[in-house]
């Protein structure tokens, strides 16, 4: 079985592809593999306000694109004090417009930390959230969510992962997701449990 995955973040698809290698016979595709070339549109893709809505909107678009099996999944940070903020915004919750690619990241991450500068340590309580849909032809879409609890530290720690991972502590481990090896941070975090629930799905298939 071929697959896309819809998504242009490297980190994302390479913790992906590892998740999804136990699947027996399972061709898992990048966009360009599949010949999807990039669509300014596709920053369009993710107006809604739950992870569902969004990884649906981008499965269906580019499976549509690809006329392959595709899944896709929308993914965030849910913080307490901030009212579950960024959650669906978590990509774009820094207000910098002028930042692109691994600042991105590091825009999020300042801005989170002053949106909790008045908040102590205790009162920090965030979730990673990831929802992946899988969209084929003749099916109904499928969907796997996948959660994983922590604490949103007053500074970074750690030199791996991606996105907020060097501010969220696994409160079990005592590390930040950047603090620990990709395997390890697969096997506990909220993409790591969204796409073993797909492995598991498509390995009764086979």
């Amino acid at each position: 079985m071929d697959l896309v995955v819809a998504t242009r973040s490297k980190g994302k698809l390479a913790e992906i592809r590892t998740i999804l290698s136990v699947v027996p016979g399972l061709r898992v595709m990048d966009l360009e593999e599949a010949g999807v070339a990039y669509d300014p549109a596709e920053e369009a893709l993710e107006p809604h306000d739950s992870f569902e809505e969004n990884a649906l909107s981008k499965a269906r678009f580019f499976q549509g694109l690809s006329g392959l099996p595709t899944v896709a999944d929308d993914s965030g940070l849910e913080v307490d004090a901030l009212g579950g903020d960024p959650g669906v915004r978590s990509k774009r919750f820094a207000p910098d417009a002028d930042v692109f690619g691994a600042d991105v990241d590091e825009a999020n991450n300042r801005h989170l930390l002053r949106s909790l500068a008045s908040v102590p340590q205790h009162e920090r309580r965030a979730r990673f959230v990831c929802v992946a849909v899988l969209v084929e032809p003749g099916r109904d879409p499928a969907v796997f969510r996948g959660e994983a609890p922590g604490l949103i530290l007053d500074h970074s720690r750690g030199r791996g992962g991606f996105g907020y991972d060097p501010l969220f502590l696994d409160p079990d481990l005592g590390k930040t997701f950047a603090e620990i090896p990709a395997e390890e941070k697969n096997g506990r975090s909220h993409r790591g449990r969204a796409f073993r629930s797909l492995a598991e799905n498509l390995m009764r298939r086979t």
